[in-house]
């Protein structure tokens, strides 16, 4: 069941005369769910390298050519705000600009640029010193550390010094799984980006153009939209769509091939992943039976999807891999397959016949997924790949991704 009442995408400019995006409610409910799961756990605090618990948490971000060196780290400490170590000058615009953090708890950090520079030099020996000296005066020293992600060296020296690691990946996606109508409606904004893109592609996808050529419009576009970073474009065409691979090349698009693309960006941090496939010019029996295929298994999934029921029950629609061609579900895995949303691009529920079966999540109101499907053509080289994100809440299933997808889309037919 959909609920026929659309979710938000206003502009995206801040005006005084519509309700948007309000960024400070947006703040507050983040780290108001990530002190309640580490309030829930065993856990004195959180030490989180991974950048987008540390973004759900601080609230600041910085470009992920520096964000992903395991060099900036955050500290939540029961009954404390968050601390931040930084790369540089990060933390003077950090002190300037970002008002929610205390200027105290700004710090510039460095530990090795995933070891670049050796431990031997001493940098994670004298973090860990300041964190241990921190959760002292905190009363939490003697308490288990939750670490979400961590280079091994760094956590050799936690230990070291009596510190006891336990992890707390679990908690921070625990505290992420249910979306603010803040985050609901940035998933929103990022998904009509895309609306946008698939309009563009659809206009130039004939035979000549190559799979880069529509990777750097779709590029262009979303950039030109607002995006704040662009992780992926998959174009994927011809005899590439079957076995599925996921990367472009400089294949020149002909006539009569079918063709899927993925687009991976975000928007303040919000995500997509969102496959539409086209047939290019015309489409053939075996490619308009596969596309069919491939969107029965997305609608059943669809309707299977409502407030309480497990991740186990969405699963169970989809085809078996032995019935689409694979040996077993580990080496099928992500063709038949559903993922959180947020801040990161798979986040809970992870939903597959590989893991839901057996250990299924409950639906609730308020999670953000994407649905995706793909079925391979008779004529093996063709394949159809069909992905919709939802948003469940207590009166249905609300649709994100709206370019058409229900029959299989003949661009620039002859």
């Amino acid at each position: 069941m959909t609920n026929k009442i659309p979710l938000q995408a206003p502009g995206h400019m801040g005006v005084d005369y519509e309700s948007r995006v309000d960024f400070d409610r947006l703040r507050k409910y983040r780290i108001g769910r990530a002190k309640e799961s580490l309030n829930n756990s065993k856990c004195g605090s959180f030490l989180l390298f991974d950048f987008y618990n540390i973004r759900y948490t601080t609230q600041t971000w910085i470009g992920g050519a520096l964000g992903d060196k395991m060099t900036r780290y955050a500290l939540l400490t029961r009954n404390g705000e968050p601390m931040l170590w930084d790369f540089g000058s990060a933390v003077r615009h950090h002190q300037k600009y970002s008002p929610w953090l205390k200027t105290e708890n700004n710090r510039p950090g460095m530990l090795g640029m995933r070891g670049a520079v050796a431990p031997s030099a001493g940098l994670m020996e004298s973090a860990v010193r300041e964190i241990k000296g921190l959760l002292e005066d905190a009363g939490v020293a003697n308490e288990p550390v939750g670490v979400d992600i961590v280079e091994p060296a760094f956590l050799f020296e936690m230990q070291r010094q009596g510190l006891i690691v336990v992890d707390s990946q679990q908690f921070m996606l625990d505290a992420r799984v249910i979306k603010s109508q803040d985050e609901i409606m940035l998933l929103n904004q990022a998904a009509a980006m895309v609306d946008g893109v698939y309009q563009d592609i659809t206009d130039v996808l004939k035979p000549g153009i190559r799979e880069n050529e529509i990777v750097a419009l779709a590029n262009k576009r979303l950039y030109e939209m607002g995006s704040d970073q662009v992780e992926a474009i998959n174009a994927i065409s011809g005899d590439r769509c079957n076995p599925h691979p996921h990367n472009f090349t400089d294949r020149i698009i002909r006539p009569g091939d079918q063709a899927f693309f993925d687009i991976i960006h975000s928007f303040n941090g919000y995500r997509t992943c969102y496959y539409r496939t086209f047939a290019v010019g015309s489409s053939t029996p075996s490619q308009r039976d596969a596309y069919t295929k491939a969107r029965e298994w997305m609608d059943a999934a669809i309707n299977a999807v409502r407030v309480g029921v497990g991740t186990d029950d969405i699963a169970k629609v989809w085809p078996k891999a032995e019935d689409f061609g694979f040996d077993n579900e580990l080496a099928a895995f992500g063709l038949q397959f559903g993922h959180g949303l947020g801040l990161g691009l798979h986040e809970r529920p992870i939903i597959s016949r590989l893991n839901s079966l057996e250990n299924p999540i409950e639906i609730k109101p308020g999670m953000v997924f994407a649905l995706e499907t793909y079925c391979p053509a008779t004529d093996g080289v063709s394949a159809a790949r069909i992905e919709e994100e939802v948003v469940v809440t207590d009166s249905g299933v609300h649709i994100l991704t709206k370019f058409p997808a229900q029959e299989l889309f003949v661009t620039n037919p002859y």
